[in-house]
C-alpha cells in the first residue's frame, strides 16, 4: 500500500515538475546509501541497550521475582 502511494505521488510530481521527479529518482539511492551507516549504528545501540537491560534484570529472573498486583 505504501509503495502504491509513493508511486502515485511520484507520477503526480512527474506531471507537475518532471525535472524534480527525475532528480529524485537519481538522488534517492544515494541518500539511502548515506543513511545506511546511521541505521546500522541505531541497530547496534538498540542491541546494546537490550543487553544492558537483560543483564540488570537477570538477578530478578533467577530469583523468581513475580509482579503482584
Amino acid at each position: 500500500m505504501r509503495f502504491a502511494i509513493l508511486l502515485v505521488a511520484w507520477c503526480l510530481l512527474l506531471v507537475l515538475c518532471w525535472p524534480l521527479a527525475l532528480l529524485l529518482i537519481v538522488l534517492f539511492p544515494l541518500l539511502w546509501l548515506l543513511a545506511l551507516p546511521f541505521r546500522l549504528a541505531f541497530a547496534v545501540a538498540e542491541a546494546m541497550f537490550a543487553l544492558i537491560r537483560a543483564l540488570l534484570l537477570f538477578p530478578a529472573r533467577v530469583l523468581g521475582s513475580r509482579h503482584r498486583p
